[in-house]
């Protein structure tokens, strides 16, 4: 990036502030601090050890102690609090498109910021992998608001990509898989326009972290509007034609080829396993963290037992 590109970028400091007065200050007041509830802890340290009693879960005895003792003895453990979170950044050229003021790239700069904001603040670690063309940058996770002000510094000087084949999102998964070896809250944050082949790379990922697909959209991309004849260009390879939208049957074809791709992906994340939170570029970013907050919970109280019912915005 050139320095007077440079220059034109926002300053992470001013950003931050602005994003800490306007979401997360409005989050502190209606999340009642039920941060622990959303980002759990994974790992377990060893306390103590007792002696076994009738109940105790068996995979829990440690058998060196029980046969030097000749009497079974069980660990305790505590859970660790802390949380490694993950952020997988597709920032490849379709992330770049956007009909509103905020484009997807900008949609996906504040939700990362805002969230790892949140974690930092409770002393967890987040760190990200940033996918252009490829993997091309890793920032290991730390705890801090440098560490926030960090990522978004860069994201915020990141240049455009260059126009490049199809986006291989299953290079950035596995790439994820092999950088976080410990079990991790991952948010894979991109718009899931990508060659196929990367739900099972997801689920493979899956079986080992806690991920949360967060798909990035445009309302443009769900229905184009009658704006008469459009030259239109393919965002990843730059590949130009000419459309006439105010042929009716074409923007059906839009509309029927666009909620296709809605099912594909929703089949895919369910199959993977993945809760799936959607990000419009006309989405209230306050409304979007509470309908993640609120994936979270009914989540839990699925694995309570409970049951899991269709919520606007988001899937399981």
């Amino acid at each position: 990036m050139s320095a007077s590109a440079a220059t034109q970028a926002p300053a992470p400091d001013a950003v931050l502030r602005r994003l800490e007065w306007t979401v997360i200050r409005r989050l502190d007041g209606v999340l009642h601090g039920d941060y622990r509830t959303l980002f759990r802890g994974y790992g377990l340290d060893l306390a103590d050890l007792r002696e076994y009693v009738y109940s105790d879960d068996v995979r829990h005895i440690d058998w060196n102690v029980t046969a030097r003792l000749q009497t079974p003895y069980v660990r305790e453990y505590n859970e660790e609090r802390e949380v490694a979170a993950w952020f997988l950044l597709d920032l490849s050229p379709s992330v770049e498109f956007g009909s509103q003021p905020l484009r997807k790239r900008g949609v996906s700069t504040e939700f990362v910021t805002v969230l790892a904001r949140i974690l930092t603040r409770h002393g967890n670690r987040v760190g990200a992998l940033l996918y252009g063309n490829s993997v091309d940058t890793v920032i290991p996770a730390r705890s801090g608001r440098r560490q926030v002000l960090h990522l978004l510094h860069r994201m915020l000087t990141r240049p455009p990509p260059a126009n490049a084949a199809t986006t291989d999102l299953s290079d950035l998964l596995r790439t994820a898989y092999r950088v976080a070896p410990r079990r991790s809250l991952m948010f894979v944050v991109s718009d899931f326009i990508s060659a196929p082949g990367w739900a099972e790379p997801l689920a493979h990922l899956a079986q080992r972290h806690d991920v949360v697909a967060v798909r990035l959209y445009d309302p443009m991309e769900m229905e184009m509007p009658d704006l008469g004849l459009l030259l239109v260009q393919d965002a990843e390879t730059g590949e130009q034609l000419f459309v006439d939208t105010h042929d009716r049957g074409f923007r059906e074809r839009f509309a029927d080829a666009a909620q296709k791709r809605e099912a594909e992906l929703r089949s895919a994340f369910r199959a993977a396993g993945v809760d799936a939170l959607e990000l419009s570029t006309d989405d209230d970013l306050v409304d979007a963290i509470l309908r993640f907050a609120d994936l979270r919970k009914r989540r839990s109280q699925l694995a309570a037992g409970g049951s899991l019912p269709r919520h606007l915005g988001f899937s399981a």
